[in-house]
């Protein structure tokens, strides 16, 4: 117990134990202190997790914010990332809420035949949030669901040949106004390099699932992930490599910490060089 705390120069427990918020307190009990806790539910009903779960729409929707763009977005499926964004990784919100069943069934209505979940880039392929919805769908239980291995075989169909993933988009010198307005989504060039900040989009969600966080091509995108630490992305979105430590919390976009978080659910062990080295980062920091 707490053997991790050696590795550490500072002791972050006084801290968080400290804390006004319930869910921190549940968690750090859980999950560091290794402490008996109350069922999960009773941190569902904390006035932040309650605000966000009653401005749901009929339809498992929630309503989106901003001015709508020119292009045609599904800003509702937009909006339901951001809401379970902060209920599944913050609260632990499961398939037992009724909530996050609602929000569930509208993600897998924007399922098309392929298999890939679409709308957030209008007509376009969209792997990257595609795995940020499954990785929270994942999270909330509904691993067992056909519809997320339809998801999950349409991951594995699209994969490079290096092992990751890559938005198709980008690969293509188009403007945005252009790809928007094509009839059909772009294809995958899958002999051109992956992205890596993609690719950690994408891992997360095989990380998540009780079966495909153990399957070879999980592991070959693993490997790619780890090779590209600190190195700039191979594409214009996201390629500086300041952009490892820009961090989320929760996870969006891949950074060094969703990436070792992704990587030790893949099994990877902490002693390779790199993984080593990211580790030691957050030390020193």
């Amino acid at each position: 117990m707490n053997n991790w705390l050696k590795k550490l120069k500072y002791d972050p427990l006084s801290s968080l134990s400290s804390t006004k918020n319930k869910a921190i307190q549940y968690f750090v009990k859980r999950d560091l202190l290794e402490e008996e806790v109350e069922p999960i539910k009773t941190i569902w009903e904390e006035p932040y997790a309650q605000k966000i779960i009653r401005k749901q729409l009929t339809d498992g929707s929630w309503k989106p914010t901003g001015k709508p763009s020119q292009y045609n977005e599904n800003r509702h499926l937009w909006a339901v990332f951001k809401s379970l964004r902060e209920l599944v990784p913050k609260y632990s919100l499961n398939k037992k809420h009724k909530c996050t069943r609602k929000a569930a069934e509208f993600i897998f209505r924007c399922q098309t035949e392929e298999g890939d979940i679409r709308g957030i880039y209008s007509n376009q392929y969209m792997p990257n949030y595609m795995g940020a919805l499954l990785e929270l769908l994942n999270k909330a239980e509904f691993h067992d669901d056909p519809r997320i291995e339809k998801g999950f075989q349409w991951f594995l169909s699209m994969r490079h040949t290096d092992g990751g993933w890559g938005l198709p988009m980008l690969t293509k010198p188009c403007t945005w106004q252009e790809v928007y307005a094509l009839p059909a989504p772009i294809s995958p060039d899958k002999t051109k390099p992956s992205s890596h900040w993609l690719t950690g989009m994408v891992l997360r969600a095989f990380a998540a699932h009780p079966k495909y966080k153990n399957c070879n091509e999980a592991r070959e995108a693993g490997n790619l992930l780890i090779s590209r630490f600190f190195q700039r992305d191979k594409y214009s979105s996201r390629q500086d490599k300041s952009y490892w430590f820009k961090f989320y919390i929760p996870f969006f976009w891949t950074d060094l910490l969703s990436a070792l978080d992704t990587v030790s659910k893949l099994g990877f062990s902490r002693d390779e060089p790199k993984i080593n080295k990211g580790l030691q980062y957050f030390i020193d920091e």
